[in-house]
């Protein structure tokens, strides 16, 4: 077997990614039911539409447009996006995706940020985002916890929605049925 030449190695990383991300997603996919669409997707029900899939989650914003997708990082270090950017169609209310209370609220680095303990290692991050809640407030799924605002590494006017499970950062529409199910194919 010959060893890939320099120019294939970014290729061969993109690959090795992906594979890793559809195999997380396969070990993952008990979390909630991963079978729908993401939002802007061919086929995804209208934002109006939307409704909590799995356990009880929402997405944050009643409509909008998938901005950034997530990629999951090759390592723990490693480059990546460690959630999705959406923007807002209507509108710059900011909702709870699941039931949680408030770990975190308040400016870090000049832009807001809202944290949320789900319970079962889950915790959400949404930024950037203005509220007057505090920590230890209990939201429920769908509760208006502020609104977008500007700052943060995503685009000006869209907001980052991030999940960690047990510390490790996944793909938010995992727990939203965005991830399509694997299906693999023929090859050669």
């Amino acid at each position: 077997m010959t060893r890939p030449s320099r120019s294939d190695r970014p290729s061969l990383r993109r690959r090795r990614r992906a594979i890793a991300g559809v195999v997380a997603g396969l070990l993952i996919a008990g979390i909630g039911d991963a079978t729908g669409a993401a939002h802007g997707a061919p086929g995804a029900p209208p934002p109006s539409e939307s409704r909590p899939v799995g356990r009880g989650w929402a997405w944050p914003l009643t409509a909008f447009r998938l901005e950034a997708p997530f990629v999951a990082p090759a390592h723990r270090y490693g480059p990546g996006h460690r959630g999705v950017d959406l923007r807002p169609s209507e509108g710059a209310a900011v909702r709870s995706p699941a039931a949680g209370s408030v770990a975190f609220a308040g400016p870090v680095a000049g832009r807001g940020i809202l944290t949320i303990d789900h319970g079962g290692g889950l915790v959400t991050t949404l930024e950037p985002v203005e509220t007057a809640l505090v920590a230890g407030a209990e939201v429920s799924s769908g509760d208006v916890v502020g609104t977008t605002s500007a700052g943060g590494h995503a685009a000006p006017g869209a907001l980052h929605f991030g999940v960690r499970l047990h510390g490790e950062y996944i793909n938010p529409m995992l727990l939203l049925g965005g991830v399509p199910r694997a299906v693999l194919l023929p090859c050669c």
